[in-house]
């Protein structure tokens, strides 16, 4: 197998640029385990969100009341534009 040229590479590395960069304004999720035993999301800004898993499982137990408190505080929130 040859080794690829000087242009190849740089193709190469234009093309993981430009996947990296559409992960990241894609509004994907994705989890992580750290190397603490806690585990990250990524993709809700600019940092992972990290609980260890009691915390998530508490925070998933809570859910309904979550976005019960969410609706009712709507109007009190700062929401993103759409579009």
């Amino acid at each position: 197998m040859a080794e690829p040229t000087y242009e190849e590479l740089k193709a190469r590395l234009a093309q993981l640029e430009k996947e990296v960069e559409g992960k990241k304004r894609s509004g994907e999720l994705s989890f992580k385990v750290g190397d603490k035993g806690g585990v990250s999301v990524y993709g809700l800004g600019r940092f992972p969100v990290t609980l260890y898993y009691e915390q998530w499982k508490r925070l998933l137990a809570a859910s309904e009341d979550l976005t019960k408190f969410l609706e009712e505080n709507k109007s009190r929130l700062k929401l993103k534009a759409q579009g």
